[in-house]
């Protein structure tokens, strides 16, 4: 049965990493939903967060794979019951007229918002959450109509104490 899993890996913080790992996935036939790297709390190591879409014993086939793979220290599966997860997202939506103005920006506190740009004719928010709160956000733009949207995809981390 193919499911969404979050896996979170430790890696060296060098070049051509990234593209082993992304490797082992696309040999498998999964595709990647999302990716997030970026530095992490130890100097030199990096944190892949990759959000993936797969069935538990193809997903394990994987997970065994990078664990072999020089480069990679720790390969976790977060539980989604017990993790933490946010994604960022930029939306350009349309502003014709002061009423639609005035409603995105209701939208912005009711989300918690940021208005990062205004021009004439469009306002540019900022929001950050749990990606059901950014697709819920994003309904309800659309009646105004968005211009743009720039996701970054989820990011995750275990809850607690949990390494």
């Amino acid at each position: 049965m193919f499911e969404t899993h979050t896996i979170s890996i430790l890696v060296e913080n060098k070049p051509g990493v990234l593209q082993k790992v992304t490797g082992l996935f696309t040999r498998r036939g999964f595709n990647i939903e999302s990716i997030t790297v970026g530095s992490s709390e130890v100097e030199n190591l990096a944190r892949m967060v990759i959000v993936v879409y797969a069935d538990l014993k193809g997903l394990e086939q994987v997970k065994k794979q990078l664990n072999k793979l020089v480069d990679v220290i720790k390969v976790i599966e977060l539980d989604p019951q017990s993790s933490v997860k946010r994604e960022l997202c930029l939306i350009k939506v349309k502003t014709n007229d002061a009423k639609a103005r005035t409603e995105v920006m209701q939208y912005t506190e009711v989300f918690r918002c940021n208005i990062v740009d205004v021009c004439d004719n469009a306002i540019t928010l900022e929001v950050i959450g749990h990606p059901n709160k950014i697709n819920a956000l994003i309904k309800l733009l659309k009646n105004y109509g968005i211009k743009k949207i720039a996701r970054t995809g989820p990011t995750a981390v275990s809850r607690g104490s949990s390494l």
